[in-house]
């Protein structure tokens, strides 16, 4: 970033929070809106006015009030992108962008926006935004940060019943003045975990927080930024609570890097070998895909889906008021069985039939069971 101190009225930035999408409750998801007031606050806590801040929500029911931004649907954020930011002028652009996403088969990410639908998946292509913005139809903004905590799971993963729609956006002559920094809350292939209880993405909310103690007002160190929110990550992945490995891209004039190479798995504790150190990995992607599923938020919904199970074997579950210990809980019951991890999933799909949270509960357990078969 700048060597110079950034001035604050110089700082536009673009803020997205998308909850609630036309396809209906099944794809609410708790947690983007607020993450996208946090990174306001904070921006106002640096100087930014907020006229420089172009917020975009689509809050869900039961968020609770909330005033003075726009909508984001396909066509007032693309507009927003293709020409309002152009007749802005500043030096350091922001983009935040919270909600659901998917990778598509030429790697590029889309964003999913608020109207899109089952059949019509309206979305932004995220690489094509960002080489908009690298173009000459921005004047100014030479320094750019991106934040974007969606998910990067592969698109056939979802068997989606038609393709996803064009999402491109129109670019201009390339320049090789810009410093771009994209910071993902996950690599390819992989869910952004969101906690659907406190009502916040985990990444979001670990970088707002490292936001809060970096140095340079509005315009941290990206590179720093990502090395503090990347190591809380680690520490997560070496206890066995979250799996998913955020990313940095940098392009840079003449220059694109994408760090870090995934980092090697952390040593057995407790003197666990491979096996077992694979299989908490497993585990935590079981668990992660079933508190994606709003019911799991919801005590009475988890015990509508607790009756669904065998008897003998609910009336041995440990059982918790706090979403994930009572899910482990019941996993760790039902693989008694060799069939037990399916039934909880038969009796999920069949309170919530959304086919992208199946498609990734199904992978996980495959993987989970994978990696729990004894070796030969």
């Amino acid at each position: 970033m700048s060597a110079h101190p950034v001035d604050p009225a110089r700082v536009v930035a673009l803020v997205v929070g998308v909850e609630a999408y036309a396809a209906g409750p099944r794809w609410t998801l708790p947690g983007p809106v607020r993450d996208a007031l946090r990174f306001r606050d904070w921006l106002r806590s640096t100087g930014v006015p907020d006229t420089n801040i172009l917020l975009h929500l689509a809050p869900a029911e039961g968020t609770g009030p909330v005033t003075g931004h726009r909508g984001a649907d396909h066509e007032t954020l693309r507009r927003t992108l293709v020409h309002e930011l152009p007749a802005l002028q500043g030096d350091m652009l922001w983009i935040w962008w919270g909600g659901h996403g998917v990778l598509d088969r030429d790697e590029h990410l889309r964003l999913y926006c608020a109207d899109a639908t089952e059949t019509d998946r309206r979305n932004i292509d995220l690489e094509s935004a960002r080489r908009r913005l690298s173009s000459d139809v921005l004047p100014g903004f030479e320094n750019q940060n991106w934040v974007v905590d969606a998910c990067q799971t592969f698109e056939e993963r979802h068997r989606p019943a038609v393709t996803i729609p064009d999402g491109s956006l129109p670019a201009g002559q390339r320049l090789r003045i810009h410093r771009q920094s994209v910071l993902l809350a996950a690599d390819r292939g992989q869910r952004a975990a969101n906690d659907p209880v406190r009502g916040q993405g985990v990444f979001s909310d670990i970088l707002l927080r490292e936001l809060a103690t970096l140095p340079g007002g509005p315009a941290p160190d990206p590179e720093a930024l990502f090395a503090a929110v990347r190591g809380h990550f680690d520490r997560l992945r070496a206890e066995g609570s979250h799996s998913q490995l955020p990313t940095l891209q940098l392009h840079r004039p003449g220059h694109a890097e994408h760090l870090p190479a995934p980092s090697a798995p952390p040593a057995p504790r407790n003197g666990a070998g491979p096996g077992r150190d694979r299989a908490g990995v497993g585990l935590v992607r079981v668990v992660e895909a079933l508190l994606a599923y709003p019911l799991m938020s919801d005590r009475d919904e988890r015990q509508a889906m607790v009756a669904e199970l065998d008897p003998a074997l609910v009336g041995r579950m440990p059982r918790h008021a706090v979403p994930r210990t009572d899910v482990l809980g019941i996993l760790r019951t039902l693989r008694r069985r060799p069939d037990g991890p399916w039934d909880l999933y038969r009796a999920v799909t069949l309170l919530d039939d959304d086919p992208d949270r199946a498609a990734e509960l199904e992978q996980a357990l495959r993987e989970f069971l994978a990696e729990n078969r004894p070796a030969p």
